[in-house]
């Protein structure tokens, strides 16, 4: 099991990296906005899950697969910015309109949200590049334990991203009133559409 300092290293590094202003959080704000607190936090639930995902993977010896099979690697980095790529062309070409505050959201767009979650958090390598750096400092990865990884990793995870995508919920609802004009949304969907642009190209460019 893992020790106080070691739990306590492990929750500031990933709050610190989940706080850093990325594609998944700047679509969970723009999510958060549009839809309310449902869709936002049904979102949240799918980028969670991405980085489960990606933390088992870490945990049960991705870290060999990716010093063998480096090419494969590549390819799914190159896969990540084109889908990144078409993420950010959606959000730029964004026809947006003045949002109903009180509008229910549908079953399709929770759906829709959980989904782009999902595949925006296994659409960056980033994120398990991550957790196979952070995690030889907190565990030895080849004898880490089923208990380590499902009583202390897994639920340390998802309460950090948790709480930290929690708090953008709600500082989105917060100011939703202000960015509920079709101007704003418009400008808050453009500035998602870049960032999520030049993390395709930050992604390419270290393949090269």
């Amino acid at each position: 099991m893992l020790g106080s300092a070691q739990i306590l290293s492990y929750i500031a590094a990933l709050g610190l990296a989940a706080a850093i202003p990325g594609p998944g959080m700047t679509a969970l704000v723009a999510r958060s906005i549009s839809g309310g607190a449902i869709a936002g936090f049904i979102m949240l639930s799918g980028l969670i899950l991405g980085d489960l995902i990606y933390l088992s993977l870490a945990v049960f010896g991705m870290a060999v697969i990716a010093h063998a099979y480096a090419s494969i690697f590549t390819l799914i980095n190159w896969a990540a910015s084109l889908y990144l790529c078409l993420l950010a062309w959606q959000f730029w070409r964004h026809q947006p309109q003045a949002v109903n505050i009180e509008q229910k959201t549908s079953g399709r767009q929770l759906a829709s949200a959980w989904l782009s979650g999902l595949t925006i958090t296994l659409g960056n390598p980033k994120t398990i590049a991550f957790y196979l750096a952070i995690l030889p400092l907190v565990i030895s990865l080849d004898s880490v334990s089923w208990q380590t990884w499902g009583l202390m990793l897994v639920p340390l995870t998802l309460l950090v991203l948790l709480a930290v995508g929690g708090v953008c919920i709600l500082a989105a609802l917060r100011i939703r009133h202000f960015l509920s004009s079709a101007a704003a949304q418009r400008l808050l969907f453009r500035s998602a559409g870049c960032i999520m642009m030049l993390a395709a190209f930050g992604m390419v460019a270290k393949t090269l």
